[in-house]
């Protein structure tokens, strides 16, 4: 699967995203997750993320979509209601020559004209309702962005097409919102002076209310050893994410904020927050912490991440998600050589064992997860935690794509093998650094691929939060105001659970389209893809815990029970309501 840009036809003018989503995954036969939109009272474009039922497409409208090539997303420039309504194979859905087509193109070309005027950012062009204008035969650009891949992307056309976004927050007779008062019970809606109690712990965040944020702590504050962090009978920490660090004082810094920022993002709430625990040099560490001493829920353990002892002091066995990172790279060094302590680090964990680990599964779970394995159950109900290290979620960053074979000893997968086909890779156990040269030859071809790509991993992006980062200024701290409240309310990357939940009657051998419809329809969630065990049939006798993604998959695609979903969840802090609804639904999945 890729990704592309194409603009939409006017057969979607005045249709909300879900229902153009909704069209464009049942009739066309590709995934739309995004569109190009204006802020309202900003003349500044932005790239919103299944926005919801308070966007409306309009005239010209760019859309991002998953698919296989560019030939199926220009399904959704030639889409015709009236010449395309009754297809069934959407190899039929091709430039169609209807009457008011001539008129059309006179229409677009004045509109890009007027747009070039020094008043455009003013103009507004009134499409009505949802009415139908048949498509221009006019090409316009599509650009690959080829995820994982280094191979250069494509244009397939070089024309342009006039260009109106629809407006961010502009939902038509819609009531002002209305902030609450200071002395509010309620928990999801941050107060108007930026602070609310939880759990004892001040809640805040940076200026531009993208993601959490606490006054500057002293990092010998958040040093744990690990008899502290041992010591208690009830573990420390559990649900957390372990950040495994090798380089010494003198490495080249690597930028842990940027790792760190996507788990602060503000469109969780402060008790959702993982607590990350860094294991690694000290005095390296203390470098590093300059950028990211205003983030809650950091903890320092010193020490070197192959020693079992701080592993164990950690409850590594409880934990989320490990990530091996390594600032030790040499370019002298041999390559095979240059994973070396990540690697080992990886086999490490994965060979330990916990006698203590409280049991896993309850009774009626044994049929379907592998020995050993998480319960995809809501970790307020049972204590999670992993027997064997191998059932541990590891990723592990090389620096060299032929070091993933060292990576799984039940690995069949030839040495030769491109990375992209291997199964760490696949299992999401690996990152390699050559990933990053794609996307740089992505944005060059494509200046929106590095935002969307960031909006989903980095948890959001603002024009005043990337103007403080260039100046080096770090994350600040601000008063809420509407404004900065409503960066809040943005899409996050989620996954639902078919084992239980409102959406778990789909998991009996239902199929994809009905889930994406019902999820779409009742919650405003997007589906993206399958997150399925790798060993799902009977015959195999040692099943593994590991799973991988099948992205964006046909309408007709059979489900399981023990399959998760990824999706685009929406989260509107001005709906408490609502917001509970789909948090509760997400957390069937941890």
């Amino acid at each position: 699967m890729e990704m592309y840009t194409e603009y939409l036809s006017n057969a979607f003018i005045g249709l909300t995203f879900p229902k153009a989503a909704e069209l464009c995954f049942l009739k066309l036969k590709i995934l739309l997750i995004a569109i190009e939109a204006k802020t309202e009272g900003s003349a500044e474009s932005c790239i919103a993320i299944n926005p919801g039922y308070t966007v409306k497409i309009e005239q010209a409208t760019q859309g991002f979509f998953i698919a296989q090539s560019a030939d199926e997303v220009k399904r959704a420039f030639y889409y015709c209601k009236s010449c395309h309504g009754d297809v069934t194979d959407v190899r039929a859905i091709k430039k169609c020559r209807c009457k008011g087509l001539k008129m059309f193109k006179k229409g677009a070309a004045a509109l890009m004209a007027f747009t070039k005027t020094p008043h455009s950012e003013t103009s507004d062009v009134d499409t009505g309702p949802a009415k139908i204008v048949e498509e221009s035969d006019q090409d316009t650009t599509v650009t690959a962005i080829k995820a994982g891949h280094g191979d250069e992307n494509r244009r397939v056309s070089s024309g342009s097409t006039p260009h109106k976004m629809p407006r961010l927050g502009s939902r038509p007779s819609s009531p002002t919102i209305v902030l609450p008062p200071l002395d509010t019970d309620n928990k999801l809606t941050p107060s108007r002076h930026n602070s609310t109690q939880n759990n004892g712990e001040l809640m805040k965040f940076d200026v531009t209310g993208m993601f959490h944020w606490c006054p500057e702590r002293r990092m010998e504050d958040c040093i744990l050893t690990k008899e502290q962090a041992g010591a208690t009978t009830t573990p420390l920490f559990s649900n957390h994410v372990v950040v495994c660090v090798f380089a010494d004082q003198n490495s080249p810094l690597m930028g842990l904020a940027s790792l760190v920022m996507p788990l602060r993002a503000s469109n969780f709430h402060y008790d959702e927050l993982k607590c990350v625990v860094l294991v690694g040099n000290e005095e390296y560490l203390k470098r590093e912490w300059k950028t990211i001493h205003n983030f809650p829920k950091l903890y320092v353990v010193a020490g070197s991440p192959l020693n079992r002892a701080n592993l164990r002091a950690v409850s590594i066995n409880l934990c989320d998600m490990c990530v091996v990172l390594s600032a030790k790279h040499s370019a002298s060094e041999d390559t095979t050589l240059v994973d070396k302590e990540s690697i080992l680090c990886s086999l490490n964990i994965k060979a330990m064992s916990f006698d203590d680990s409280v049991g896993l599964l309850q009774d009626d779970m044994d049929a379907f997860l592998p020995p050993g394995f998480s319960p995809i159950c809501n970790p307020l109900k049972v204590f999670r935690g992993s027997s064997y290290g191998a059932n541990i979620p590891i990723i592990t960053e090389l620096a060299s794509d032929c070091n993933v074979q060292f990576l799984d000893q039940d690995d069949d997968d030839d040495p030769d093998t491109e990375l992209y086909m291997t199964q760490p890779f696949s299992c999401g156990t690996a990152f390699a650094v050559s990933v990053l040269d794609s996307l740089m030859s992505t944005t060059y071809f494509n200046d929106n691929a590095l935002t969307l790509i960031r909006t989903l991993i980095s948890g959001g992006a603002t024009p005043e939060l990337e103007q403080i980062l260039a100046e080096g200024a770090g994350m600040k701290g601000g008063y809420s105001t509407p404004e900065t409240l409503s960066n809040r309310s943005r899409c996050r990357v989620g996954q639902i659970s078919l084992f239980e939940g409102p959406l778990s009657q789909h998991g009996e051998g239902g199929r994809y389209s009905d889930l994406f419809s019902a999820a779409l329809k009742n919650y405003g969630i997007l589906c993206i893809g399958i997150y399925r065990f790798r060993d799902t049939t009977s015959s195999v006798k040692s099943p593994s815990s590991k799973r991988y993604v099948i992205t964006n998959p046909p309408d007709d695609f059979p489900l399981l029970p023990t399959d998760q979903v990824f999706c685009f969840a929406p989260c509107d802090f001005n709906n408490p309501v609502r917001a509970r609804e789909i948090e509760r639904l997400l957390s069937s999945a941890i």
